[in-house]
């Protein structure tokens, strides 16, 4: 699969959560957030294209279970980030879309490892985006003074849900970054690169 061009029509399934990826970083940059009414139906329609593998009808090397693994990965990947307040919820179900499509088209094995290091490019570029954020802004005092209370929260809250019940309250205060964008680069750019830039 990865020595077709990455907009290929063996390669179809890509294509389509490509799309689906634009559509939510376009839709989280203008109102910072991704709507359900995109995000479950790319979960659902990876589900779908898992199935129809699964009876030899689709696109791909991976089955319903891969297509359901995927999305878990996507999930469990996101969360803790989700926990602390540094995302929002349709954030991390635009990844679960991905990592169902993923999990779909390339398999359990191959599927996690782009799932997982395309997840590592978009957090990187996230943290380069927020750093240049900081920096045009000028504000290290005030970040750095978020960074402690995120920090503090984590060792000496009671649990998951008292750390995002603390990150809600100071999300106000926040230069929001719509994290679907970083995600969406980091996704895409990894496909282009696994595919060595053929288009």
């Amino acid at each position: 699969m990865f020595d077709k061009p990455l907009l290929s029509l063996e390669n179809w399934p890509v294509i389509v959560i490509c799309v689906g990826m634009l559509a939510a970083a376009i839709i989280d940059w203008w109102k910072f957030k991704v709507p359900n009414k995109l995000t479950f139906p790319l979960i659902l329609s990876g589900w779908g294209l898992g199935l129809a593998n699964t009876f030899g009808l689709g696109a791909g090397d991976g089955g319903i279970g891969a297509a359901l693994f995927g999305t878990f990965l996507g999930c469990a990947l996101l969360i803790p980030v989700y926990a602390i307040g540094g995302m929002g919820a349709g954030d991390v179900k635009m990844t679960m879309g991905f990592g169902s499509w993923m999990g779909a088209f390339y398999g359990i094995e191959t599927g996690s490892t782009v799932i997982f290091w395309a997840f590592c490019a978009g957090v990187l570029i996230g943290g380069v985006i927020g750093l240049g954020m900081i920096l045009a802004r000028g504000k290290f005092q005030q970040n750095a003074q978020h960074l402690r209370e995120i920090l503090g929260d984590m060792f000496k809250s009671s649990g998951i849900s008292e750390i995002a019940d603390k990150a809600n309250n100071r999300r106000p205060r926040w230069h929001r970054l719509p994290y679907g964008v970083p995600l969406c680069i980091g996704f895409l750019g990894y496909l282009m690169y696994v595919h060595n830039f053929n288009f």
